[in-house]
């Protein structure tokens, strides 16, 4: 190995303290990253993408402790390794909200009826359902829809705007009854996504 590094004129000392941290910091930034997606497509009820990503997952993150193990007493390592998992954290996250994948409840309760939101609704073909309530002070709407969640900036806003004062809860949703509802439905747009974040 010492060998094949000097072929390149790349002094151990360098190699060790500098190129070797950033491959350990470069490939926990993938695992983690692909972790993050891995949980998001379990929760989404995807069996098929899933395991493969944890495959190179697993794959990835052996690479890098076996190395973490190889340069036990170097602690640029650690701080590599640390590092990588912090970012790769923030990656993913970032990857997950582009992606936008499946689909979630939204519940909105209000004091007073919103016809500017439901004709919104209705105008997308949203499914919702809205029901009067109790609530602490007195009578309140209570409106629910299932929705795809690259919708929900949309319908967030203009709930908004009817009443900025409304109380609205989100929920992930991994399956629900009716087939056109499906959230297995997203799956064709996966790669098209994906491959709009990398382009980007």
């Amino acid at each position: 190995m010492q060998e094949f590094i000097a072929s390149f004129g790349i002094s151990e000392t360098f190699f060790d303290y500098l190129v070797m941290p950033l491959l350990i910091f470069f490939a926990r930034v993938v695992d983690v990253s692909i972790n993050t997606l891995r949980i998001m497509f379990v929760l989404n009820g995807k069996k098929t993408i899933a395991p493969i990503l944890g495959f190179f997952e697993a794959f990835i993150w052996l690479l890098a402790i076996g190395q973490i193990f190889q340069n036990i007493s170097n602690p640029m390592s650690y701080i590599a390794y640390a590092g990588g998992f912090a970012t790769g954290t923030y990656v993913g996250m970032v990857i997950e909200e582009r992606l936008a994948l499946g689909r979630v409840l939204v519940r909105i309760i209000t004091p007073e009826p919103l016809p500017q939101l439901v004709e919104y609704m209705k105008e997308r073909g949203f499914r919702f359902t809205s029901v009067g309530a109790e609530g602490r002070y007195g009578k309140v709407i209570l409106m629910f829809t299932v929705i795809k969640r690259e919708m929900l900036p949309g319908l967030i806003n203009k709930l908004k705007e009817s009443d900025e004062k409304a109380f609205y809860t989100i929920e992930s949703v991994k399956r629900i009854s009716e087939d056109d509802l499906n959230v297995m439905e997203d799956k064709p747009r996966f790669t098209t996504r994906l491959r709009s974040i990398i382009r980007k």
